[in-house]
């Protein structure tokens, strides 16, 4: 005979397992709702800018430069401006980040001094982009008496710090400190342990951070408003105002001249699709990395 008291526990908790089967189900459903809504308006706003810019896309987009009201023309001087600005801030972000994030990560990890530097970092890292163009306007654009490429590049480059910084801590954080310790027990300064075992360790993940700092600041548009202003003319005088992609959009998406807002579409298509290659291929810096 089949003794049924030793079943009871179970079959008197059944309910609660039930309870708890529908509320995973229910957490479940709207997380999955959630992502599709995530993924659905990221899908909507790629095929907006795919139905809108692509017709743009021409030679003279690359070949013109930016034209008056109501002709036609392309966005060269806004390119290459851009890229100049981008280029040099990420020349003068990119080694002020490495050497701070290596410091806080190899010589003050635990000291007070790293800790006020990661709590400063932190709120660069998250400060609207506008403080920083208000920032260097004081200090820059208002001294000189006239906006400039310099004080863009400036404005981008405390864009790219906090972000190079951050990464670079934490990557060679990762770093096994068995690798530093036999380093030291063969003698070698820490100084060459970090550039050529820390360093070489840690590259992918360092580079992935320079990429996410060049997809941050392409597509800014507040600070350059405030340091670089514009420039209709083609220029690579960055003692004088500078054209920008991010700021002929903002501009050309506002006028009421269908050319120029064809032209913000396909800028916008440009930024779009550069920043999407750079986070690929910031991922897969990342996924080789930890393969």
């Amino acid at each position: 005979m089949t003794d049924t008291s030793a079943r009871s526990p179970v079959a008197g908790a059944s309910p609660l397992y039930a309870r708890r089967r529908r509320r995973n189900a229910v957490f479940k459903a709207l997380a999955l709702a959630c992502t599709g809504l995530g993924v659905g308006m990221l899908g909507l706003i790629l095929g907006v800018l795919l139905w809108e810019g692509v017709g743009g896309l021409s030679l003279a987009v690359f070949t013109e430069n930016t034209p008056p009201p109501g002709a036609a023309g392309g966005l060269l001087n806004a390119i290459v401006g851009s890229l100049l600005m981008t280029v040099l801030a990420v020349a003068i972000g990119t080694p002020v980040g490495v050497l701070a994030g290596t410091y806080l990560a190899e010589y003050g990890r635990h000291g007070r001094l790293a800790t006020v530097v990661r709590f400063i970092n932190d709120v660069l890292l998250s400060a609207p982009s506008i403080v920083v163009g208000l920032f260097v306007y004081e200090i820059l654009v208002a001294p000189m008496g006239h906006f400039s490429g310099w004080a863009g590049a400036a404005a981008l480059a405390i864009i790219v710090i906090p972000v190079v910084v951050r990464t670079t801590e934490d990557m060679l954080t990762l770093v096994p400190d068995s690798l530093r310790e036999a380093a030291a027990s063969i003698g070698l300064p820490r100084s060459l342990m970090i550039l050529r075992i820390a360093y070489r360790a840690a590259r992918a993940g360092i580079v992935t951070g320079i990429l996410l700092a060049v997809a941050r600041i392409s597509g800014e548009t507040a600070p350059l408003l405030f340091t670089a202003l514009n420039n209709q003319f083609f220029s690579v005088d960055m003692g004088q105002p500078m054209p920008s992609l991010p700021v002929v959009i903002f501009q050309f998406a506002l006028s009421p001249y269908a050319e120029w807002q064809k032209l913000a579409w396909t800028g916008a298509l440009l930024i779009t699709v550069t920043v999407l290659a750079l986070s690929i291929l910031a991922r897969s810096l990342t996924s080789r990395k930890s393969s």
